[in-house]
């Protein structure tokens, strides 16, 4: 039996990616701090799979909630944990001088602390059976920063720093951290660009379009099959944007 565990999985790239993990993990556990019919719905495909399935919808980046989904996840699923993929995340789009300290706050609560939690958690299970992949959804402003986006581009920058550095840490355990920087993807994350935006936007990308969230679910299930010598890196997928 293979578990993967999907944080901020009711919509979007981690919906696509928990459907793609369907045919080759038979455990999986999701959460999401909204949406929870998506959530349940989802649930119900990975079951029609033939997946054993367990959710459970919450703030990720709190962490008595994340103990919590852990230990029942482990009570449900097991402790031998093969694949975590911390894809939870809110972004914040407005001049530095708009934004409150509690819009900060929360960027980061979501983005940073929400990774920190789910691996602080999880970890250790993953060093007792000495294996074990966590891929970290970043994005291409945690490289290169966004005008209008402070606090999303610091918060994927510390995901970047934070995938890199634990890497280093858990690789002599035989566990693989990486965080893969995505381009533009046609999710909801996008929905308020206009029609006109949205084109100014496919113009800039040499690829000449966003990416679908079932192909960023293919490049993580990708990179969850790489092998442990794939450490520590920030994986770009962008089609040639940034």
């Amino acid at each position: 039996m293979k578990t993967a565990i999907i944080i901020g999985a009711s919509t979007g790239i981690g919906r696509a990616t928990a459907l793609a993990l369907s045919s080759k993990y038979n455990s999986i556990s999701i959460t999401s701090f909204k949406h929870k019919e998506e959530l349940l719905s989802l649930r119900d495909e990975l079951m029609a799979k033939g997946c054993i399935c367990y959710c459970e919808t919450g703030d990720a980046g709190d962490m008595e909630f994340m103990e919590k989904f852990i230990q029942n996840t482990i009570d449900h699923l097991g402790n031998d944990i093969d694949l975590l993929i911390n894809n939870a995340g809110i972004s914040y789009v407005g001049l530095i001088n708009d934004m409150t300290a509690q819009d900060f706050d929360r960027t980061m609560k979501s983005n940073v602390y929400s990774v920190f939690n789910s691996c602080r958690l999880v970890v250790p299970h993953m060093i007792q059976h000495h294996k074990g992949h966590i891929i970290n959804i970043s994005s291409v402003w945690g490289n290169v920063g966004a005008s209008c986006e402070v606090a999303y581009s610091a918060s994927k920058g510390a995901v970047n720093s934070f995938s890199k550095a634990l890497g280093k840490e858990l690789a002599p355990s035989g566990i693989t951290v990486n965080a893969i920087a995505f381009g533009a993807i046609d999710t909801s994350m996008n929905g308020h660009l206009s029609p006109e935006e949205r084109q100014m936007l496919e113009d800039e990308i040499p690829a000449g379009r966003m990416a679908i969230p079932s192909e960023a679910a293919d490049f993580i299930v990708h990179i969850a099959e790489c092998g442990e010598y794939l450490n520590g890196q920030v994986i770009t997928f962008d089609g040639a944007w940034q």
